[in-house]
């Protein structure tokens, strides 16, 4: 049987199946895409601090991001205050 390598030995490989362009009127590549559009069509992942309301943490993203809709989907309660 062949001596295999641990998993922290083994080099990563980045394999290619085809090479494609994007059609600019159907997008773009992540890295050229403007941070607007990150911010309209976005998710965030927060890990909320006991304390404030969902409801407080929604408002201070909307006033941070400058944006009009936001929301949460779910609760964002700390995790102690339910498990109880």
């Amino acid at each position: 049987m062949p001596k295999s390598e641990a998993p922290w030995q083994r080099k990563p490989e980045l394999i290619t199946k085809t090479e494609a362009k994007t059609d600019s009127k159907h997008g773009c590549r992540p890295e050229q895409r403007p941070v607007r559009e990150y911010i309209k069509h976005g998710i965030i992942n927060l890990d909320k601090p006991a304390g404030p309301t969902s409801h407080e943490v929604t408002a201070w993203v909307k006033r941070i991001l400058g944006v009009k809709h936001a929301g949460h989907g779910g609760t964002l309660e700390a995790y102690a205050k339910w498990r109880a």
